[in-house]
This record gives C-alpha cells, structure tokens and sequence, in this order.
C-alpha cells in the first residue's frame, strides 16, 4: 500500500493580554481545514491567565475575543480540549457556551 502524502495550509492567531508591560494571557486559535466540510473550523489552544490575574474577567474577555474572531472568519465550529482535572475549567467553558462533546486521545512525541 502506498500512503500519498499532501501539505496543506493551516493559520493560526495568537491572542494575548498586556498588564504592565507583560504577557498575562493568552489564547491561540488554530484555523483547521478538511476535505469534508467547505469550511474552515477552529481550534482554540492554550488558553492561560496568570494566576496573580485570576477571577478579573480577563479569561473571559480573552475567550470572547477567539470566538468572535473564529465567527468572523465564517468558522462553522470551534473546538477547546482541558483535561480531565481540570474540573474548574469545564464549568467555566460550558456556562461561556461550549458543551461537552467527545474525548481527545493524545500521544505524547517527545519529553520537554
């Protein structure tokens, strides 16, 4: 059997929050694109809040701020994972709107 290989494009966004002269937070979305649909979706990555920044809204705002994005690139889904533990997080997604909806299998490829 011989597998054909093709590259293809794929764009990503980073988003951040500045305090002070730093990086507080951030978020990645990930345009991905298949042969089954015509359109792209997202894939929102990474996103992280300093712990001293907790609890402002910063998340929030951070969040609000891919899905409008990933909208206005005519997105039609956009997809976040978390583990497991992280219990505190689910419930912020779901009540921001995301529903849970299937299980991610990850292989790690190399150790940092």
């Amino acid at each position: 059997m011989e597998i054909d290989r093709e590259k293809i494009k794929t764009e990503g966004i980073k988003f951040t929050v500045e305090k002070d002269g730093n990086v507080v937070a951030y978020a990645y979305l990930y345009l991905m694109y298949n042969d089954s649909r015509q359109k792209s979706y997202g894939y929102l990555a990474d996103l992280f809040v300093d712990e001293k920044y907790r609890g402002q809204g910063i998340g929030s705002q951070l969040l609000k701020a891919v899905v409008e994005e990933a909208k206005a690139l005519n997105c039609y889904k956009l997809v976040g994972t978390s583990r497991y533990s992280n219990t505190e997080v689910h419930k912020w997604y779901e009540k921001t709107g995301f529903e849970e909806y299937g299980k991610e299998f990850r292989m790690d490829l190399t150790k940092l």
